[in-house]
């Protein structure tokens, strides 16, 4: 297997655009919780516009697995939460920007799920992820205790 997730696309299946239907890895874990889209410096949210807040989530999801050594291309799995489901759909070419400013073309498998609320009031979505780091290949050496 690659060091790199591989994406699984089965036969004669409509190919997915912006997301992966499975991916298959092997390494260390990693998990992110669920981010949202404040400055996590001030944990105070600076826009309430929704693209905005989905660019500042996906940096925040980059900068936990910065932590563990790994890097966004490792992310095999990510969950979306939206609390809006008409603002979501109507802007896919702005959340694909800001997707891909993080991101690039690496698309692992997603899910987007409609919510009535999250935790943070302000909130308009929240990501978690998960990442597989290679072993060796310059990933980064386990924490004292792991």
């Amino acid at each position: 297997m690659s060091s790199l997730p591989e994406i699984l696309q089965p036969e004669g299946w409509t190919p997915a655009k912006g997301y992966a239907n499975g991916v298959a890895a092997e390494g260390r874990l990693v998990f992110v919780a669920g981010q949202v889209g404040w400055n996590p410096e001030t944990g105070a949210f600076e826009t309430d516009d929704f693209v905005a807040q989905t660019a500042q989530a996906l940096r925040n999801v980059a900068r936990v697995l910065a932590e563990a050594g790994a890097e966004p291309r490792h992310v095999t799995r990510m969950t979306w939460y939206v609390t809006d489901r008409g603002e979501y759909l109507a802007r896919p070419r702005e959340l694909g920007a800001a997707y891909r400013e993080v991101f690039g073309r690496h698309f692992p498998a997603m899910s987007a799920m409609i919510v009535a609320g999250l935790v943070e009031e302000r909130a308009k979505v929240e990501i978690e992820a998960t990442a597989v780091v290679p072993r060796g290949n310059g990933a980064a050496a386990p924490r004292p205790g792991e």
